[in-house]
C-alpha cells in the first residue's frame, strides 16, 4: 500500500527485507484504535445540558484548544495531571462568564467519557487478527478508569496483556520514565523487537524515540510533521500495519 512508509530507510514497505521481526507491540488508544473525537463530543454536549448551555461549534473549538494546550503542559512535564483535569472546565467557563467548580464538573465530565467506546475503522479487525501472534499492550495517557472502561465498552480489552495508563505510573507518555515503568512490567521483553503504534508525533513517537524502540505514526489526516521526531514507520490506515507485519513474517520465516 502506497500510505505505509518506511521512513528509516526512506522506502515504501514492499521492501520486506527492512522491517524487523517484532514481539511486542505498544498501542496508543485515542484516535489510534478509539475515536477520541467523537467519545469527546459525546462528553462535551452532555456536560453543556448538564450546565443549561446550548451547544455552539465553536465552545468546542474553544475548549478543545484550552484543553490541547493544557495536555501539551502536561507532556512537557510543566503542570500535573491534576491541573489539567480540574481546571480546564473551571478555565472554560470562565470565557463564558459562567462560574463552576472544576472538581465537580471533571467528574460528570468523566462518566459522560467513559460511554464513549466507539471504534476508528478497522481497529478491532486489527487487534483480533494479530493478538494470537504478538504480545499486545496498551500505552496511554489519561485517566485509567476512563480508559479501561471504554477499552471493555468497545471489547478490545481481552486481547491486552496489560494496559498501562500515565495516571498510575507517575509519569506520561513521551517521558522515557514512563516507559520504563511498563518495560518493567512486560516479561522478556527485547527493545529491537517492540514496536510502539500511535497518532501523536509528540507523546507517541517521540516516546518511542526516547525509550529506544522503534514507532510507527499512524497519521490517516496525513498531516505534516511539525516536529523534528522521525517515526521508523508512517501510515494511513491501520490494515497498513497489518502488511507490515505480514511483510516482516515473510522475511523472517
Amino acid at each position: 500500500m502506497q500510505g505505509l512508509l518506511n521512513n528509516k530507510e526512506e522506502t515504501t514497505s514492499k521492501n520486506a527485507g527492512t522491517v524487523k521481526c517484532y514481539q511486542t507491540l505498544l498501542f496508543d488508544v485515542d484516535d489510534t484504535l478509539l475515536d477520541f473525537t467523537a467519545a469527546e463530543d459525546h462528553a462535551f454536549r452532555l456536560l453543556l445540558q448538564e450546565q443549561g448551555v446550548s451547544y455552539r461549534d465553536e465552545w468546542k473549538q474553544q475548549y478543545q484548544e484550552l484543553n490541547k494546550g493544557l495536555w501539551k503542559a502536561f507532556e512537557e512535564g510543566k503542570i500535573t495531571r491534576d491541573e489539567v483535569v480540574n481546571t480546564r472546565f473551571t478555565l472554560f467557563f470562565d470565557t463564558l462568564g459562567i462560574k463552576v467548580d472544576g472538581v465537580l464538573l471533571q467528574q460528570s465530565y468523566r462518566d459522560y467519557l467513559g460511554e464513549g467506546n466507539q471504534l476508528l475503522d478497522g481497529a478491532f479487525d486489527l487487534i483480533q487478527r494479530i493478538s494470537n501472534r504478538f504480545d499486545l499492550y496498551i500505552v496511554t495517557n489519561g485517566i485509567s478508569k476512563i480508559q479501561e472502561k471504554r477499552l471493555k465498552s468497545s471489547g478490545l480489552y481481552p486481547f491486552f496483556k496489560a494496559v498501562f495508563v500515565s495516571e498510575e505510573t507517575g509519569y506520561q507518555k513521551p517521558m522515557k520514565e514512563f516507559f520504563d515503568y511498563c518495560f518493567e512490567r512486560i516479561p522478556q521483553i527485547n527493545k529491537e523487537t517492540t514496536l510502539i503504534i500511535g497518532d501523536s508525533l509528540s507523546a507517541d513517537i517521540q516516546g518511542g524515540c526516547n525509550a529506544g524502540i522503534d514507532t510507527c505514526w499512524f497519521n490517516p489526516l496525513k498531516k505534516k510533521k511539525e516536529l523534528e521526531v522521525q517515526p521508523t514507520y508512517e501510515i494511513a490506515k491501520l490494515e497498513e500495519l497489518l502488511v507490515l507485519l505480514d511483510q516482516e513474517k515473510q522475511s523472517n520465516p
